[in-house]
């Protein structure tokens, strides 16, 4: 399996190998499953381009591991926990025709930025790629507990009646909370207001970046958003995600420095309470660059 920097995939012992974050998620919780490799993902910000990945990844098959060995690659569109990196236009596209030349399946993690978060149902529609597999989970079930996995029946079929289950699988009253959601963010109208909460949340946060002297960037996809402090270090986002709490309004940072606040407003808010929130977090932004 090859997995990249900057991923999330979960927190059992062959997920948290995929993961790339040791502190809070890794440390201590050792030995991992073998035979995962990692490989740079692109992050424009840093200097990292869909060239440099792909040439790594190259580089990888040359060294760590033949690539008519490797069973899949994992990436998710929009990197989560590592700082909200959404992949360059042409990288998803051109790791499937990578996939493609060597057998390898193609597996998209979308549990955190799936079900409508960036605005299509999957984040992946954004590319035009369709991939091997698709995880799922999270807002998927509505509340309750739930993930799935999608894929091409020659790839879901290939394990033998019985030879996945688990004790929750197939819930029926997660099912239908997952079939309630699904009909409801492919709606034209709920992809239309997931639209407009992007927009209305990356020209503030835009506007933050350009009056503060610590931040660096917005990224995201639709109204799945960040802004990056310059700074490798999780000072300055503590500070704000501190200020923040005293007014009231929860944040969280990410990113494998702890330099990256994310911004995941319900796709239910209203728009007086996010300006509201927006206006706490530029208060709280104040605080930081006056410190």
């Amino acid at each position: 399996m090859i997995a990249f920097d900057h991923a999330f995939h979960g927190r059992t012992n062959l997920t948290l190998a995929l993961t790339a974050k040791v502190i809070p998620y890794k440390d201590g919780f050792g030995p991992f499953a073998p035979e995962v490799y990692r490989a740079p993902a692109p992050y424009p910000y840093r200097g990292v381009t869909s060239d440099d990945a792909l040439v790594a990844l190259s580089h990888l098959f040359k060294q760590d591991v033949s690539a008519e060995h490797v069973a899949c690659v994992v990436l998710e569109p929009v990197q989560g926990e590592g700082g909200f990196i959404p992949m360059p236009e042409d990288f998803p596209r051109r790791l499937k025709e990578v996939c493609d030349q060597h057998g390898i399946l193609y597996v998209d993690d979308e549990v955190q930025s799936g079900a409508g978060r960036t605005g299509p149902v999957w984040a992946i529609e954004h590319y035009g790629v369709e991939p091997d597999l698709l995880v799922s989970g999270k807002s998927l079930g509505g509340g309750l507990p739930l993930a799935g996995v999608t894929g091409k029946a020659e790839v879901m079929d290939a394990v033998p009646p019985g030879g996945l289950g688990g004790t929750f699988g197939g819930n029926p009253v997660a099912c239908a909370a997952a079939i309630a959601v699904l009909n409801e963010v492919r709606t034209d109208a709920f992809r239309a207001r997931a639209e407009e909460l992007g927009r209305r949340t990356r020209s503030r946060l835009e506007d933050f970046v350009a009056q503060s002297h610590l931040l660096g960037e917005v990224r995201g996809l639709g109204p799945m958003l960040a802004i990056e402090f310059e700074e490798r270090s999780a000072e300055a986002a503590s500070r704000v995600t501190a200020a923040a709490r005293e007014r009231g309004l929860v944040l969280l940072s990410c990113g494998i420095y702890g330099n990256v606040i994310r911004i995941l407003v319900p796709l239910s808010i209203d728009d007086a309470l996010l300006a509201r929130g927006l206006d706490l977090l530029e208060e709280s932004l104040g605080d930081a660059d006056a410190a």
